[in-house]
């Protein structure tokens, strides 16, 4: 005998063998061709950042999925010479963000012996910045 039962915020269905060997009556919807999700992966048609790309691994969601917005954002429009030099602070919020919740965001060993993001965007734009200056004084 089949029945439901929910438990909280779930639903739970038990079914019999005899229900299983019923041929399926659910119909299948067909792909929607207009769907601007659909399979562009991260960045879409219109050059938009589809925020629900696998790719993003959830990062777009969560406890710092604004500060990840922001940072993500910030270097996908930045026009920049060094590209995302001008997103240190949204990157280094999305960090702060991010030590917060160390179960949700855990940092490989490897990682902490590297430079972190924020870190790198900050002295690649400071070497630029000097070159510039050693450039512009000769």
């Amino acid at each position: 005998m089949s029945y439901c039962r929910q438990e909280g915020k779930d639903r739970i269905i038990f079914v019999t063998k005899e229900d299983h060997e019923t041929p399926s009556s659910a119909e299948l919807v067909a792909d929607d061709p207009n769907d601007p999700y659909e399979e562009h992966g991260l960045i879409l048609p219109n050059g938009d950042i589809n925020w629900n790309c696998p790719c993003l691994g959830g990062m777009a969601s969560g406890p710092c999925g604004e500060q990840f917005k922001s940072a993500f954002s910030c270097f996908h429009y930045s026009k920049e010479e060094i590209k995302g030099s001008d997103c240190i602070d949204q990157f280094r919020a999305m960090q702060e963000c991010m030590q917060k919740y160390p179960d949700l965001y855990p940092q490989d060993e490897e990682e902490e012996e590297e430079a972190k993001p924020a870190e790198q965007v900050e002295e690649t734009a400071a070497t630029a910045s000097a070159a510039k200056e050693q450039g512009s004084s000769s």
